[in-house]
């Protein structure tokens, strides 16, 4: 399995304090089947900056250390950046990091409570220069728990979306959960990942998550979030479902 979002990384954000907490997060990751995880540590926003080349330098040392401690889990970069409206011109310059440098993907974070007013032109800027935007944890922004039709129009122009296996498995509260399995309902996610932090408090919960897709949607959807994470790894086109329009009397209160 390929985890695409994670905070392995030791001292650039919120995550790994250290080698010791990269370490067992890598033992953790390991032990939820993960064979390999993409480093995406925070970038641009008020409390974070971690660029291309601390990342890639951050990468390369972790890898030797599991290789050295036996640890069968490979560690790719990447980063979370938080949407800016420099976004294209740093891509253009070479500044931030696709996943797995792969020209392709880049994960695009919204801040929780709003989307900004450029997003919808700069994502589609930004697909215009054969990049494609994919939209982390959508079921955790304010506006599209209110409003997700603004997801629907996000994914229909072609952006991507990413859940968190957490909020399928109730970690974040019963509303993000149940957002979480409208979203899949309505063929507007593409790929599940774990958000993980730490081992203890945000952790991978990948097995419980599929565990929970299989039971809800079946085993077809499932395999194909999990191939299309290995997919998107390698820089290659995606299996993708024609998007569901959201009806709010459907709903719970928010649709």
């Amino acid at each position: 399995m390929i985890d695409l979002h994670s905070h392995i990384l030791p001292g650039l954000d919120d995550g790994a304090k250290d080698i010791d907490e990269s370490l067992a997060l890598a033992r953790a990751a390991v032990k939820e089947g993960i064979s390999g995880i993409v480093a995406t540590p925070h970038h641009k926003t008020s409390r974070y900056n971690s660029d291309k080349e601390s990342v890639l330098t951050c990468v390369e040392t972790l890898n030797a250390r599991l290789e050295d401690e036996s640890i069968p889990l490979t560690v790719y970069p990447g980063q979370e950046i938080r949407i800016h409206g420099e976004i294209l011109e740093e891509i253009i310059q070479s500044e931030l990091l696709t996943i797995n440098q792969n020209n392709r993907y880049l994960l695009v974070e919204f801040p929780t409570e709003q989307i900004p007013h450029y997003a919808s032109r700069l994502l589609f800027d930004i697909q215009t220069h054969g990049y494609t935007p994919v939209i982390v944890h959508p079921e955790r922004n304010h506006v599209f728990l209110k409003e997700p039709e603004r997801l629907y129009e996000f994914v229909r122009n072609g952006s991507l979306t990413q859940l968190t296996a957490s909020s399928l498995t109730g970690q974040f509260g019963k509303q993000i959960k149940q957002f979480s399995e409208q979203i899949l309902e309505h063929r507007l996610a593409h790929v599940i990942a774990s958000d993980a932090h730490h081992v203890e408090r945000r952790g991978f919960h990948m097995k419980e998550a599929c565990l929970e897709i299989e039971d809800a949607f079946g085993s077809p959807l499932l395999n194909q979030l999990l191939e299309n994470a290995h997919l998107m790894l390698a820089g290659e086109t995606l299996y993708i479902d024609e998007p569901l329009k959201p009806k709010k009397k459907k709903f719970f209160g928010l649709f």
